[in-house]
């Protein structure tokens, strides 16, 4: 059954499912879609570590499965966040959801297990075109922008990848996928192309603009895939690379500036997404087996958190057709069981103690602190404190709590109940038993057995630890409320570096225009009025210009008299436009049309 299950990779299963998908009756659909979201789960469970799948393509190896430690963690939580989409999102029937659903989870599942760069690019390329459908299928005005928007991005992305591929095949005649060494020029091409999908800055800004455009079942898949397949190809291709070391700290604090200034709710949890990956970026810099596991142990549960806080965003558009802070407030009594699981997603995204991101985001620090770079850590400390007054108490506060809303609203359905319930309690899980995501890291043992004896109880939950991070909290909530009066939402728009496509593209669109159309303009003038004009004229004449230029050259023999020649060609001129020339004029362009033939061939 094994050799059945990884036959190629595990995503398979969801590229097959999502082509089936529309064979599906709609009644079907959510147990078809939860079944297979399980046997993926299965298919990367039972990985083992090394296995692999090789094909030859012409004189190249490519490798379509290739198990280690790394992919299976990614893949598991890939999985893992499928399936609790897949409960959630059992309140719709769109087929069109579905299928690209299926075909981006699986894309990314094929970007994690490629072992080769020809096999990963033709699944990121899928994974795009996937995605924006997930965009367009919420079908308003502001998404066919948004969604025309985020492919031109990564297509570019996806160009400046494909180029530092080529770039890399030439110069060492490989593509198999394994850490750069060097430095080259299609190193640092490939590099960028997976930081644009990472949302680094200064290419963050498609995340905000096209995330919260998307359905409700959209925004809660695509915060699980794009950003955490690129932090996936980092670790394996750049670790060690200091370059990200600055990159991440800049996403770190640069997402939480914009979420404190944020009113759409699915805005805040995108600028929030920036800024977590931005400590996923600051581990693969450090590059360190510690820094690697705590980038890989954090990618595990930003994805389940931030699923969850989609999924509750998702609830309460559902439920008010709102998406503002502006106009959202006094939810607690109406939907408890959200406020609930969103308190405990509030709680992950803070790295509150006993919760799963306390257990990632301490794996991290350690390594930052193993380095003794104090201004990455005075940063990364900043915008751990800094995510409670800008993201955590906002989204809570502002939904639930704050002014009060007329009328009152059901609670979510159950189908996004159960979903929520599922990724809460795996929050909570690892929070309180947090071995059960250590396990599962690159270099394990390393980490459970690190200060002589147990992580987890000497460094983890060590009495002074989690006082610590308590206090630290606390005070960022007194601050939150303190300032309340100046953290309120005003309805109004941020832009960040998505300026350079919304207002400077009109400026560049201007200037291009006047350039352009202005030589369209002079080269229609020229071209089209005169030169045709001028070709027509020239060829309407034509037959009676020839015979008149032959008939001159005999008539000048005839004729002394220069007036005499001209009156006689005016005559001829006259009857050869009107159609009323003798039969011989006729018979000698026939004949001439004949000499010119015969010359010819």
């Amino acid at each position: 059954m094994i050799d059945f299950f990884h036959l190629l990779t595990p995503g398979l299963w969801f590229v097959v499912a999502g082509l089936l998908m529309p064979f599906v009756s709609a009644k079907y659909r959510t147990g078809f879609s939860i079944f297979v979201s399980l046997l993926g789960l299965l298919s990367v469970l039972t990985l083992q570590v090394g296995q692999l799948s090789e094909w030859n393509f012409l004189g190249q190896k490519l490798i379509l499965l290739r198990a280690d430690v790394l992919t299976k963690i990614f893949g598991t939580v890939f999985c893992l966040s499928a399936l609790g989409a897949f409960i959630y999102a059992a309140y719709t029937k769109c087929a069109i959801q579905y299928v690209s659903a299926f075909l981006y989870i699986g894309s990314a599942l094929g970007v994690v297990f490629a072992g080769d760069l020809l096999t990963l690019y033709m699944f990121w390329e899928v994974m795009a075109v996937a995605s924006v459908v997930l965009i367009l299928s919420r079908k308003t005005e502001r998404a066919l922008s948004a969604s025309k928007r985020y492919i031109l991005v990564h297509i570019v992305g996806g160009l400046i990848l494909l180029m530092g591929i080529l770039f890399h095949f030439h110069d060492t005649g490989s593509l198999i996928f394994n850490s750069f060494q060097t430095p080259s020029l299609g190193a640092w091409l490939i590099l960028i192309g997976f930081l644009i999908n990472a949302a680094a800055v200064p290419f963050s800004s498609w995340l905000p603009d096209a995330y919260p455009e998307a359905t409700i079942m959209g925004s809660v898949i695509l915060s699980a895939y794009t950003t955490k397949t690129a932090v996936y190809t980092l670790l394996r291709g750049f670790p060690g690379w200091s370059i990200l070391i600055w990159l991440g700290a800049i996403m770190a604090i640069y997402g939480i500036i914009y979420a404190l200034i944020e009113n759409n709710i699915r805005r805040l949890l995108s600028y929030s997404i920036v800024n977590q990956v931005g400590f996923m970026l600051v581990a693969i810099g450090i590059g360190t087996p510690l820094a690697i596991s705590g980038a890989a142990g954090h990618a595990f549960s930003h994805i389940i958190y931030k699923g969850l806080l989609m999924m509750v965003a998702g609830a309460v558009i559902y439920r008010t057709g709102k998406e503002k802070f502006s106009e959202l407030g006094g939810l607690a009594k109406s939907m408890p069981w959200t406020m609930g699981v969103a308190i405990v997603g509030a709680f992950t995204i803070s790295a509150f103690p006993f919760t799963s991101s306390f257990v990632s985001k301490s794996l991290i620090m350690s390594a930052v602190e193993s380095t003794h770079s104090v201004g990455t850590w005075l940063v990364l400390e900043i915008a751990a404190a800094s995510e409670v007054i800008a993201c955590s108490l906002p989204f809570i506060y502002f939904i639930f709590f704050g002014k009060k809303q007329k009328g009152t609203v059901l609670d979510a359905p159950l189908s996004m109940k159960l979903g929520m319930g599922m990724l809460a309690t795996i929050c909570v899980l690892i929070g309180l038993f947090p071995n059960l995501l250590y396990e599962q890291l690159p270099d394990a043992q390393f980490i459970i057995s690190r200060f002589g004896g147990n992580f987890v109880d000497m460094y983890l939950h060590h009495p002074a630890k989690v006082l610590t991070k308590i206090q630290m909290l606390s005070f960022s909530a007194l601050v939150f409320f303190l300032f309340l009066p100046y953290l309120k939402r005003r309805d109004k728009i941020s832009l960040d570096f998505d300026w350079f496509y919304r207002k400077g593209s009109v400026v560049v669109y201007r200037g291009v225009s006047l350039v352009l159309n202005g030589l369209n303009s002079k080269l229609d003038g020229l071209v089209r009025v005169r030169f045709i004009t001028y070709l027509s004229h020239v060829f309407k004449d034509a037959p009676v210009r020839l015979i008149l230029f032959v008939l001159r050259l005999v008539w000048r023999v005839r004729y002394d008299n220069e007036a005499q020649l001209e009156a006689k060609t005016q005559v001829v001129r006259t009857q050869l436009l009107t159609n009323t020339s003798p039969l011989g004029y006729s018979c000698a362009w026939v004949l001439f049309g004949l000499m010119v033939f015969k010359l010819l061939s």
